[in-house]
């Protein structure tokens, strides 16, 4: 399990330091420890509630995560995701 964390947090350390504008949807706890990886000045971060059938309706339903991508993506001039694709 550990390599496993540290190979994950090797990524996202990897991810964060050589691109730029990428998006981050940290939803949970457990998800939300990883943003001391990410450079919240290049990237956008947006964290929430972990969408399971338990926490949905405290949190996750309502939260726009999708929206509020999209809406960072097209300040950006990157193309929005299709949330509904098939």
């Amino acid at each position: 399990m550990k390599k496993w964390i540290d190979m994950t947090n090797d990524v996202i350390k990897h991810i964060s330091a050589n691109n730029k504008d990428c998006v981050y949807l940290l939803l949970g706890n457990y998800a939300k420890s990883k943003v001391k990886y990410i450079d919240t000045k290049k990237h956008c971060v947006i964290q929430g509630v972990h969408p399971s059938p338990l926490s949905a309706y405290n949190g996750f339903f309502g939260s726009k995560i999708f929206s509020k991508t999209n809406k960072y993506l097209a300040e950006n001039n990157i193309q929005e995701i299709n949330w509904m694709c098939n």
